[in-house]
C-alpha cells in the first residue's frame, strides 16, 4: 500500500561544484609548492679503458697548452690560432682511424686557449677529446 500518493519524492544527486572546488586549490598548492629546475651541463664523450690494458698510443694526439699560451702537437710547436692547430691536428691524425686527442694544459693556462684547441679538433673531424691530470701530491 503507497500511504503517499500525491507527494513527489526528489532524487538525491551529489553535488560536484564543492569537490571541483578543492580540486583547483589542491592543483594550484601543487603548482605553487613544485620546484623546477633546468640542468645544464656540458656533454664530453670521453673514451673508457680498462686499467690492465694499455691504450694503443698510436691513436693518441698529445696537445700541450702551456701557461704563455703556445700550443705543442705530438712535441711540434705550433704557430697562429685556431685554424693553424686544426691543420696541425689534421697532419698529425692522417692514416689513423678515430684518434684520440689528449689535451694536457697547464693549470695556470687561459681557459680560452684550451677552447681553442677543443674548437680546433671538432674542426678537424676529431670527435674523442680527453683531458690529462695528475694526482695531488700528498
Amino acid at each position: 500500500m503507497n500511504f503517499q500518493r500525491g507527494r513527489y519524492r526528489e532524487e538525491p544527486e551529489i553535488n560536484l561544484i564543492p569537490m571541483i572546488d578543492v580540486l583547483l586549490v589542491i592543483l594550484i598548492f601543487l603548482m605553487v609548492t613544485t620546484t623546477y629546475s633546468k640542468f645544464a651541463g656540458l656533454e664530453i664523450n670521453l673514451p673508457t679503458a680498462d686499467a690492465q690494458s694499455q691504450q694503443d698510443k698510436s691513436k693518441e694526439v698529445d696537445v700541450v697548452v702551456m701557461a704563455n699560451g703556445n700550443v705543442l702537437v705530438n712535441k711540434a710547436p705550433v704557430l697562429g690560432g685556431v685554424a693553424a692547430i686544426g691543420a696541425a691536428l689534421r697532419g698529425a691524425t692522417q692514416g689513423g682511424q678515430d684518434p684520440v686527442v689528449v689535451i694536457n694544459a697547464d693549470a695556470k693556462a687561459a681557459h680560452q686557449n684550451v677552447i681553442d684547441v677543443m674548437q680546433a679538433a671538432r674542426s678537424a673531424g676529431l670527435s674523442h677529446i680527453s683531458f690529462a691530470t695528475q694526482q695531488p701530491q700528498q
